[in-house]
Parts: C-alpha cells; structure tokens; sequence
C-alpha cells in the first residue's frame, strides 16, 4: 500500500478500511483510469446511495441485498410507500429505517458501512480487463457488475 508522498488523495478519501484500500491501491496501479464512485458510508450516505437507485428501480433493494431483517425492513418501507417517488423523499424514509436499526443488523445491510467495500464507475474500454483485475484483488469476497438490473461495479471485501 501506498505511504506518505505516494498517498492518492482520491482513495484516501474514500476512507475504506485496511484490506479494501489496498485493494483500491493496487486497482488503480494496475489500471489508472479507474474511477472510485463510493467508499466508506455513514447512514445517511448509505439512505441516499439506496434511493438514488430505488428511483430507477423500486425493487431494487431486495434485489441487491442478501436477505436480512435490515434489507426487508428498507424494502418494506418502500413497497409501503408508493406515493413516495422522489430521491429525497425515499432518501429520508430509508434514513428512518437505517437509523434505527442496531450496529449488527447495519453490519450485515452493506460493507460500505464498514469501509469494506468500494463502488467503480463502469466503462466499456478496458471493462474485461479491468473486471479481472478487480476479481483477483486481495481479499475480494464479493465483486457485482449488475445490481437489482442496474449496471453497478461494486468490490467488497
């Protein structure tokens, strides 16, 4: 991993714990173009990341998470709100569910709470390669190129 002057501002801010910014590191050594797009979330990140896609797709949420009390009770509140139809209006109810979950359920909703997880900024140049790369990261436990039919690149680690 990258230390003092050989920092990179960009994946520094992403604020990602120890194995998934070496990752990003070393993704990025290998292919410099690559655009980090999300790293690390706090609750409110993570309601706003969800209704920006929950706008394309309103069962997006049950068909990206793993089943959990925390993914059903997000998707609950959306099916239960139909009239809600604007990103802050679904980025603010989301928030009501997310805040008020425990530390254990957050955990098991998404690893950008964590840090352990990183979002790319698809392309079609070099997407294979660059897909490959991502896929023998380090660490890597789970990479999507699809989520809840939305095209996504999403590393956790």
């Amino acid at each position: 991993m990258a230390k003092g002057p050989n920092l990179d501002p960009e994946i520094e801010a992403l604020d990602l714990a120890p194995t998934a910014k070496e990752a990003a590191y070393e993704l990025k050594k290998a292919h410099p173009s690559v655009i980090f797009t999300s790293g690390r979330r706090n609750k409110r990140d993570q309601a706003r990341a969800m209704s920006e896609n929950v706008i394309l797709n309103r069962k997006w949420i049950e068909q990206t998470y793993a089943k959990t009390f925390a993914r059903d009770n997000c998707q609950k509140w959306v099916d239960e709100n139909p009239g809600r139809t604007t990103q802050e209006e679904i980025e603010a109810g989301l928030a009501s569910i997310i805040d008020a979950l425990p530390d254990a359920e957050l955990a098991r909703l998404s690893k950008h709470l964590s840090g352990d997880a990183f979002d790319v900024q698809p392309v079609t140049e070099d997407a294979d390669k660059i897909k490959a790369t991502i896929c023998s990261l380090p660490g890597l436990k789970v990479f999507l190129d699809m989520e809840g039919g939305l095209i996504r690149w999403h590393a956790q680690f």
